[in-house]
């Protein structure tokens, strides 16, 4: 029992083993035969064994010999015979947006010893080996590179360089190290991104293409392809189809054709680019274009110019029409262009001093000797203008402005200005400035014409002397001395005329302070004119009465008078017939008191003294007299008269306010008087 158990056992346990061991076998079988592909992987078949033997040529077996076979595995379960084939799982290529992937093929045709990189005009699927060796694809680095995508790629046969990785089956040790060089290259052109030129840069690509047949010879640079000039950037896509450049007659080397403004997928193995900025002409400028391509053209500057050619736009040499002010996609590789500006710019014979344009940095004084032996250095300014449709003659002529300048202009004006300077002498020099400055212009300006130049001025500086040499600033501090001096007149004199200005303003300012004042006067002046022409119409008026009443008082005394003397000669005949009586009496005692007294003069005065003392009695009149009066010292007449004339004009100064009426009156007086003083007389 015990045996049948344990033979039962025994078999139970060998049964399982068994199982287990065919299972085994049928798994390991299985896992030879069929292989599992994830979906982001491809892989690549190498035949182990095969009756058609090894491959003869190349890398990939096209005939099902062994060896790597063209076709790949894509993602899925596939049944392949256990132990004849081995498979290779690979990342599919995956190539980021904005990015490059080149490709370099392991099997293939040979290239060409005039071929750098091989050619995918016929054989460019690199997905499909079959189809690329069978038409003809080419070992090595490609022309056609890869774009954004993700790609299925026997990588057995191709070699894939992004700037992420590299995509690969390695072949032998080596491998890594080669294919990490040529990404290294590429990298250093810039080549796993596309060249983007940016309008706000203003700048250019010139294309360097590396592969292709040679420049022929005495060629600079490769001309453009393409049957028509408005077809060149087309008809390659600028360089990103290297098969179509090539072959419509593309030729290796530096590019006449640029690259302006856009985005460019170039293979940087075919070709380079090189940024520079954009030809730019400012306004005031013309550009002369030298072209160093080109066919050789005619010239347009006619038999009678013996100075060089001119030819037409796109030919070699000088081109006859100049470039108008913009910005220009100009290869400068292919030719130069030089500004000639327009507008008129100036030389400076200054050490020291540099126009804006550079021209006259080189460019000192003129050194002179004069009619009086003084060297001075005489610093010059000229003005110069170039005609834009002359320019391209110009630049032919001199090559370009500076040379003109140095190697013409400076030496033309520098023995002009010499000569000019043995005719005069310092003294002349400083102070004919002017006139030199004028003959200069108009002798200089037919030379300036000789060389299609417009002379537009001519400026002279003051000369200066060398260092050490005090004779030249002596004379010009006598001649600024002079001038202080002249200066100083003009200033005094304006000095007084200013003086004299601020007295005359200062006495109008006082004129219109007292206007006010001379305006009160006046109108008092006419107020008061006012008022004594009214007073002297009122006196004339008055005095008019006045004489009407004086008038009629006089007429009314003149006949009073009149009675009053009828009167008076009435008493008067009466009185003197008494008087006479008496008079012989009296003049009888009288003469006897004359004797007594001591004769008839003293008695005479006495009785004119009491004639006299009744007067003032009678008249009021002041005791000290208003008159002096001194008779002659011959007699008693003078004094009579003198005494006479006194009462008179006391009578008339006290009939002033009383008027005319009292005439007739004084004259009685008068005549008494008269008649009395002169009784004496008679009688004696």
């Amino acid at each position: 029992m015990n045996l049948w158990q344990s033979l039962a056992g025994s078999s139970v346990t060998l049964v399982v083993a068994c199982i287990v061991a065919a299972t085994l076998v049928a798994y390991l079988l299985l896992f030879r035969w069929i292989r599992y592909i994830p979906n982001n992987k491809v892989g690549i078949v190498e035949k182990l064994i095969s009756g058609r033997g090894s491959v003869q040529r190349g890398l990939i077996a096209l005939h099902g010999e062994a060896g790597f076979q063209p076709a790949v595995l894509r993602g899925g379960w596939h049944l392949l015979t256990p132990l004849q084939y081995r498979v290779h799982k690979v990342p599919l290529v995956t190539i980021p947006q904005g990015k490059i992937g080149y490709v370099f093929a392991r099997d293939g045709f040979d290239l060409p010893p005039t071929q750098a990189l091989a050619s995918s005009l016929r054989a460019n699927d690199f997905q499909n080996v079959r189809a690329f060796l069978e038409q003809g694809g080419q070992k090595g680095p490609q022309r056609m590179i890869l774009r954004e995508g993700t790609y299925a790629i026997n990588l057995a046969q191709f070699v894939v360089l992004t700037e992420e990785r590299l995509y690969y089956v390695s072949l032998d040790a080596g491998d890594k190290v080669t294919f990490e060089k040529m990404a290294e290259l590429i990298s250093s052109r810039g080549g796993f991104r596309p060249i983007v030129i940016q309008g706000a840069d203003d700048i250019v690509g010139i294309v360097t293409v590396h592969d292709g047949p040679s420049l022929s010879p005495g060629e600079i640079i490769a001309p453009t392809v393409g049957q028509d000039p408005g077809e060149h950037a087309s008809y390659h896509n600028n360089f990103q189809d290297p098969d179509k450049f090539l072959s419509g007659g593309g030729r290796r080397g530096r590019q006449l054709q640029v690259m302006v403004e856009g985005t460019y997928y170039i293979n940087r193995l075919f070709a380079t680019v090189e940024a520079i900025p954009k030809t730019v002409v400012d306004v005031g400028s013309v550009g002369v274009v030298v072209s160093y391509t080109g066919q050789t053209g005619l010239d347009l500057t006619g038999v009678d110019y013996r100075h060089g050619e001119l030819v037409a736009q796109g030919e070699r040499g000088v081109w006859s029409v100049p470039l108008m002010p913009g910005k220009y996609a100009f290869n400068t590789y292919a030719g130069k262009v030089l500004m000639v500006p327009t507008t008129n710019f100036i030389l400076k014979w200054t050490r020291g001093q540099v126009g804006s344009h550079n021209f006259d940095e080189n460019l000192a004084e003129v050194s002179l000797i004069t009619k009086d032996a003084f060297e001075p250095s005489l610093p010059l300014s000229v003005v110069v203008h170039i005609d834009y449709r002359k320019a391209s003659l110009v630049i032919q002529r001199f090559g370009d402005i500076k040379k003109l300048v140095e190697q013409t202009l400076d030496p033309m004006v520098s023995a002009y200005f010499k000569n000019i300077g043995q005719t005069r002498t310092l003294i002349q020099l400083l102070q004919d400035r002017s006139a030199i400055q004028d003959l200069a212009g108009e002798q200089m300006r037919e030379k300036f014409a000789h060389y299609n130049l417009e002379l537009q001025e001519v400026l002279i500086g003051t000369p200066t002397g060398a260092a050490g040499n005090a004779h030249i600033e002596g004379i010009l501090d006598q001649l600024r001395a002079r001038q202080v001096a002249m200066e100083q007149v003009e200033t005094y004199s304006r000095q007084q005329t200013a003086s004299m200005k601020e007295c005359e303003l200062r006495e109008a300012e006082a004129r219109a302070q007292a206007q006010t004042a001379l305006t009160q006067s006046e109108i008092s002046i006419s107020v008061q004119s006012n008022h004594g022409k009214a007073e002297l119409a009122r006196a004339q008026q008055e005095a008019a009465r006045i004489q009407t009443l004086a008038t009629a008082e006089a007429e009314r005394t003149r006949i009073l008078g009149e009675g009053e003397a009828k009167k008076i000669r009435a008493l008067a005949e009466s009185e003197a017939e008494r008087a006479a009586r008496v008079g012989i009496a009296e003049a009888m005692a009288v003469e006897e008191k004359v004797r007594a007294y001591g004769g008839a003069q003293l008695q005479l005065t006495q009785q004119v003294m009491e004639r006299f003392a009744e007067a003032i009695e009678n008249g009021h009149v002041d005791i000290v007299p208003r008159i002096v009066m001194g008779g002659q010292s011959g007699g008693n007449a003078g004094m009579i008269e003198s005494l006479l004339s006194l009462l008179l004009t006391t009578k008339l100064g006290d009939s002033i306010g009383v008027g005319i009426e009292r005439d007739a009156e004084t004259e009685n007086v008068r005549r008494e008087l008269r008649a009395r003083l002169e009784a004496p007389r008679a009688t004696s």
